[in-house]
């Protein structure tokens, strides 16, 4: 299905049913975001076609989303953001991220495992100046230190204070940081960071009570994972460890029988609906180049949370 029919489905469904996506105050920086937010990692090939991609990410606009979280690790999608949609600026909040290498346009995961990530200051301000001609902006929303690093690492480096003085300069406004254990509670508990991404999901539920923790500290929570990426099967050349991890999520989603909980949902909307669920979550971002993919979790996330019964049942299920 093309993307035009895709636009007409979303329209259509939205003025049928009255069709809006919940919103929430992104901690203390004070915006109102969609809780159904974009995640543009699986635009990260320079070989996609720029005229589908371009109608995908205003399709993800006209219906609404208005939450866009990249990095310069995901390829090429951050120029497929700054040629789509810089032209409609002001109607998204801009997440990137930092600490990545720069000048790189892959974003391939070596064989070895997680691409080395420099908090330096100079490559921290490298980064968000790349970021910002690439998506052809004068400022990012929120800049996230990516993989989690501990504070005694950013320390070492003096980066956060090089993300102030960005701040100072008017080429970010909030500061954030891609945060998971063992680090994320002295991460929240530095006081410095407006937002925490956090992986977050029915299966993958390990960070649970610290999205609360950092949504009472004040910070935004950004949850990825939320729907597990679909459950898809490990790739050849993936890194074992994240081949171990897919596989022990879907094993964990498949042995668990939530048949009775689903009613007329699928499971992708009982993932996704589960995680909007969380209580202290402000906005979850979903990736799909696909564009019945992309209707589909509008719809779904439009129906908003679970039902509080159904969703205590299912993190029980889930335990």
């Amino acid at each position: 299905m093309g993307v035009e029919v895709v636009e007409r489905r979303v329209a259509r469904a939205g003025h049928d049913r009255g069709m809006s996506l919940p919103t929430a105050t992104l901690g203390r920086t004070g915006a109102t975001v969609t809780k159904l937010g974009y995640g543009a990692m699986e635009l990260r090939s320079s070989r996609l076609d720029p005229g589908e991609v371009d109608r995908l990410l205003n399709t993800v606009l006209d219906a609404g989303i208005n939450m866009i979280d990249t990095s310069p690790d995901y390829g090429s999608s951050e120029e497929h953001i700054g040629r789509a949609i810089s032209g409609r600026r002001d109607e998204y909040f801009l997440a990137s991220k930092c600490g990545c290498p720069v000048g790189e346009g892959i974003g391939e995961v070596p064989p070895q495992g997680i691409r080395e990530h420099i908090f330096t200051r100079e490559n921290v301000r490298a980064g968000v100046e790349q970021s910002l001609g690439r998506m052809r902006t004068d400022h990012l929303d929120l800049v996230q230190f990516h993989a989690s690093p501990s504070p005694s690492t950013l320390a070492d480096h003096d980066a956060v204070a090089e993300l102030l003085a960005l701040r100072d300069e008017g080429k970010i406004r909030f500061l954030g940081i891609s945060g998971t254990l063992p680090h994320l509670p002295d991460q929240i508990a530095m006081g410095v960071f407006d937002a925490f991404q956090i992986p977050y999901s029915a299966v993958e539920r390990d960070h649970e009570d610290a999205i609360s923790t950092a949504a009472e500290a004040g910070a935004g929570t950004i949850i990825r994972g939320g729907v597990a990426r679909g459950m898809p099967e490990p790739r050849a050349g993936m890194p074992e460890q994240y081949q171990q991890m897919m596989r022990e999520r879907r094993e964990r989603f498949e042995n668990t029988d939530i048949s009775d909980l689903l009613g007329d949902m699928t499971p992708m909307e009982f993932m996704l609906r589960f995680t909007i669920s969380h209580p202290d979550m402000h906005t979850t971002i979903v990736g799909t180049k696909n564009p019945d993919h992309l209707a589909a979790n509008i719809a779904a996330a439009s129906n908003g949370p679970l039902p509080a019964d159904v969703y205590e049942a299912a993190k029980q299920r889930f335990s």
